[in-house]
């Protein structure tokens, strides 16, 4: 019976064990970091996303490594509700599809021109 031990603090802990306030200070500081980055869960689609966005750094003779972000956290964190997604220097410039090598040239270009 629980009426006797209404004093009692209740230690709470979130669904993820407890981590859920480190996991989302990690990714807000992520996201405040420059370079370039594809946001999805590693899935055939977010590899041809990376694999674009690299023929396209390629071509504007950028030496950028292109991070390939998985956790969920971290995703959630830049507001990115569908996948796969490009960020670039902490701008989302594109979510819910594959861009072509010309689309994403255009994007980084934009965001760093």
């Amino acid at each position: 019976m629980g009426f006797f031990n209404r004093n009692k603090k209740e230690s709470r802990t979130s669904c993820c064990g407890g981590h859920m306030p480190e996991t989302a200070s990690r990714a807000e500081t992520e996201k405040a970091s420059a370079g370039i980055k594809v946001l999805g869960s590693g899935c055939a689609k977010c590899n041809a996303l990376e694999q674009a966005v690299g023929e396209a750094l390629s071509e504007l003779g950028m030496e950028t490594a292109v991070d390939h972000v998985t956790d969920f956290a971290q995703i959630a964190a830049y507001g990115v509700m569908s996948t796969p997604a490009l960020v670039v220097d902490g701008r989302v410039v594109s979510c819910g599809k594959v861009l072509k090598k010309d689309e994403a040239k255009e994007l980084i270009r934009k965001v760093r021109g």
